[in-house]
């Protein structure tokens, strides 16, 4: 790809419009894995990205391309992360669980890979990321999984404590008791932050 060619896609998003529009969509197949990296950010900002642009970006041969696709999907919750969740690239996965979470409500499968990832991933940001998803999703299948977080690595525990919020129960409050006592200082301003008040 030529420096023209770099510029008139970088710029494709910013003119929108039906040709800058069919630039972007044409580097969706370039042979350049960062021309179809930037073709996704062209057409979101173009307002022309498609569930199926992302679909199709999760199963490319670049593990940059999945990740920016990965991470853009977090705003559209008609594409499938579940693929996306069992990639062999954990930034990949790490994006994808992301994503999940921003989607609120998710299928009883990716339910259930979020929880394996959150307590088993071999990645610590993975962990992360999914025992997040599991908080903001809020289903109390998740929640064992989150109680395992609280008692993982300093930033594991951290969003593990913050991804209690919705939950309640005496094994939540002892939870946050013992975060409370984290030597750790953000797990315990973390338990400090959603511990409910003394009577």
């Amino acid at each position: 790809m030529t420096n023209a060619q770099w510029r008139r896609l970088a710029m494709a998003g910013h003119e929108g419009g039906d040709a800058a529009v069919a630039v972007a969509r044409a580097a969706l197949a370039d042979a350049d894995p960062v021309a179809r990296e930037l073709a996704l950010g062209a057409l979101s900002r173009a307002g022309a990205l498609r569930a199926g642009d992302l679909t199709a970006a999760l199963s490319d041969p670049s593990a940059a391309v999945r990740r920016r696709a990965a991470t853009m999907a977090g705003t559209h919750r008609d594409v499938p992360l579940l693929g996306a969740l069992a990639d062999a690239d954990a930034t990949v996965v790490e994006a994808a669980a992301w994503a999940a979470g921003e989607h609120e409500v998710v299928s009883d499968e990716v339910l259930e890979r979020l929880v394996t990832l959150a307590v088993d991933a071999h990645d610590p940001l993975v962990r992360e990321a999914s025992v997040a998803a599991l908080g903001a999703i809020g289903d109390e299948r998740g929640l064992p999984a989150i109680l395992h977080g609280c008692t993982d690595k300093p930033a594991i525990r951290r969003r593990a404590v913050l991804a209690l919020a919705p939950f309640d129960g005496p094994e939540v409050l002892a939870a946050l008791a013992a975060a409370a006592e984290d030597r750790d200082w953000q797990v315990r301003q973390a338990a400090d932050d959603i511990r409910p008040p003394e009577p």
